[in-house]
């Protein structure tokens, strides 16, 4: 008896030992699920630029000749009204021109005259037979060339007029003047290019924003869409508009491809000016007051190793499927998606607003109270010395050695 009880001690020890063994001695786990609730909210996706401040409309106001700056009656700033004068060439040169111009056609006018009384008095005695018949072409030949001078100098005092005139530079809109590049006593020559007097935006409270847009993000830009926008000078400050233009023409600078986004900027209060450098967000997807989850709930997926007792799995084929827990139930529904941002997804149906559906779990057990988060049950699983424990509650056994 003493033998057996010695050997019955011992087999019992060897079992514990096992079981401590295979077990790792330690405390059997539990599964938390974790949820989250279908909820009206907002969807929106974005993306970031820089851009420049520019008015939306501004003319260079220039002169088509040559001269002096005798007068200049706006400088920086001046608010200026369409056809207002604004500055003033010297024009002796040009009324010499012109009064040359008028000197010529009354002298062609004189020639034409006499021209004229010469061929009728030819035609008369040709008609009569008193003069030879290349008497008469050669008098109409005069006569004609005569008329044609009239009509050369006529236009010649026409275009010195017309330079009279554009030695006077008048405004072409209603603006404020932005830059102003001469001053008076200074000579401006118009040989091959139009010289610049001033720039002048017709309207600050209306600007827009150019923005540059990498080629990447291009493609989910589209006209209409809202954007917000902070500048340096005004860092407290948030600026609204919509994208107005997509410009089609790529610019490359260091092998870098971005394109033109043109943003409106009201700008009643006048903060914004031409120049300014602006931070751009462009609201690319914008949905409000739409039914939404969370997207790791539409990735979870119950399976049996995470079953506690009396647990069962009622599941549907759909594409698209959010998960409860009723009861001792897993009840799959499934749900018609719309748009996403990544995080969220639209509910479009199938199930109500305020439901809980599962997101995730965490299995908590043994001596270390170790506690892992797995949102996803088919994700790689990381192992230890003793066992292997991933979101999905598998649990391995290890070989000591």
């Amino acid at each position: 008896m003493k033998k057996k009880l010695i050997i019955g001690t011992v087999l019992i020890a060897i079992v514990v030992a096992a079981f401590i063994i295979f077990t790792g001695g330690k405390k059997q786990e539990s599964v938390e699920f974790e949820k989250t609730t279908v909820e009206k909210t907002t969807i929106q996706n974005s993306i970031t630029a820089t851009g420049t401040i520019e008015p939306v409309t501004s003319v260079t106001v220039g002169t088509q000749v040559s001269g002096i700056v005798s007068r200049l009656y706006v400088d920086y700033n001046s608010e200026v009204k369409k056809g207002q004068v604004i500055a003033e060439l010297d024009k002796t040169n040009l009324t010499s021109d012109l009064r040359t111009a008028q000197a010529n056609l009354s002298s062609a006018q004189s020639s034409l005259n006499y021209e004229q009384a010469n061929y009728n008095r030819y035609k008369t005695l040709y008609d009569k037979g008193l003069v030879s018949a290349n008497d008469y072409e050669t008098a109409r030949l005069s006569y004609l060339r005569a008329k044609d001078q009239v009509v050369t100098s006529a236009q010649s005092v026409q275009r010195a007029q017309t330079n009279l005139g554009y030695a006077t530079i008048t405004s072409p809109i209603d603006g404020v003047v932005l830059s102003k590049s001469v001053e008076e006593g200074q000579t401006v020559a118009a040989s091959f290019n139009t010289p610049e007097l001033f720039t002048i935006a017709q309207d600050l409270t209306d600007m827009r924003v150019i923005a540059d847009i990498d080629e990447a993000d291009i493609g989910g830009v589209k006209e209409g869409q809202r954007v917000s926008f902070t500048v340096d000078a005004f860092p407290d400050d948030h600026f609204e508009g919509h994208v107005t233009q997509v410009r089609q023409q790529a610019t490359t600078t260091s092998n870098v491809v971005t394109y033109e986004v043109v943003i409106s900027a009201p700008n009643v209060d006048l903060k914004l000016k031409p120049g300014l450098t602006a931070n751009v967000t462009i609201y690319t997807l914008e949905k409000n007051d739409v039914l939404a989850v969370q997207n790791k709930a539409l990735r979870f997926m119950p399976i049996d190793a995470l079953l506690q007792e009396g647990q069962t799995i009622e599941d549907v084929d759909a594409p698209h499927k959010v998960w409860t827990l009723e009861g001792s139930t897993f009840r799959a529904h499934a749900v018609e998606t719309g748009i996403t941002n990544g995080m969220l997804t639209e509910i479009v149906s199938g199930v109500a607003p305020g439901t809980e559906v599962l997101a995730g779990f965490t299995m908590t057990g043994g001596e270390e109270d170790e506690e892992q988060q797995a949102q996803n049950p088919f994700m790689p699983r990381r192992r230890n010395n003793n066992n292997n424990r991933s979101g999905n509650g598998n649990q391995q056994q290890q070989p000591r050695r």
